[in-house]
């Protein structure tokens, strides 16, 4: 198999995992994805996982420090943020953040999550 077949199946699966209302999609895409060590499925997986804009899926990529908003790779981080920008409801992301931002043991995770609050206050 190629590798422009490889990614482009992933990606399906990934893109697949995201549209599957079952949590237990989330518990994949979280354990599988947001580890990979290639920034491009992480970068997918946070996608999915802001589009699913459930609680669940949110938290993993707002309050976890190495994923999603708080992801080493600017290309994840960035991504998950204008991902996160761009929904069309953005009430539970924000009560995310704001929780994040109050609440958590990190400080960096706590900034990350003040900065992104503060940018989906002006979109």
């Amino acid at each position: 198999m190629t590798d422009k077949k490889i990614v482009k199946n992933v990606s399906n699966i990934i893109e697949g995992l995201g549209l599957n209302p079952n949590s237990e999609s989330i518990s994949i895409l979280e354990d599988i994805g947001t580890n990979s060590k290639v920034d491009a499925i992480r970068e997918m997986t946070s996608k999915a996982l802001v589009r699913k804009n459930s609680h669940d899926a949110l938290k993993v990529v707002i309050t976890n420090k190495g994923k999603g908003i708080n992801d080493m790779s600017t290309v994840v981080a960035m991504s998950t943020i204008n991902e996160l920008l761009s929904l069309s409801d953005k009430a539970e992301a924000v009560k995310i953040l704001t929780d994040t931002a109050e609440m958590h043991s990190d400080e960096e995770v706590r900034d990350n999550a003040r900065s992104v609050k503060a940018l989906m206050a002006l979109s």
